[in-house]
């Protein structure tokens, strides 16, 4: 009697590791559909700047705006926690 119930438990056990395995899986698939989807933009996108020096240039304008904005947000933000 024990030995049966001790079968159902493995039995129960192994069909749980599979099920979560499935899942694992799955999750592990869809991680590298998104991966691969980006990394065919990134090449487009490469390709594309590659070919079009205004893009480029664009591009590299648009990152030093970012980035000089990005820091007077951070000095902005400094004085007001000072306040």
């Amino acid at each position: 009697m024990a030995e049966s119930e001790s079968q159902e438990g493995d039995d129960y056990n192994r069909g749980k590791m599979v099920e979560n395995i499935k899942t694992d899986m799955e999750e592990l698939l869809e991680e590298m559909e998104k991966l691969t989807v980006r990394a065919a933009w990134m090449a487009y996108s490469y390709t594309a700047i590659q070919s079009n020096a205004d893009l480029s240039n664009a591009m590299q304008h648009s990152e030093d705006a970012f980035l000089m904005c990005k820091e007077q947000m951070e000095k902005k933000w400094q004085e007001v926690l000072l306040e």
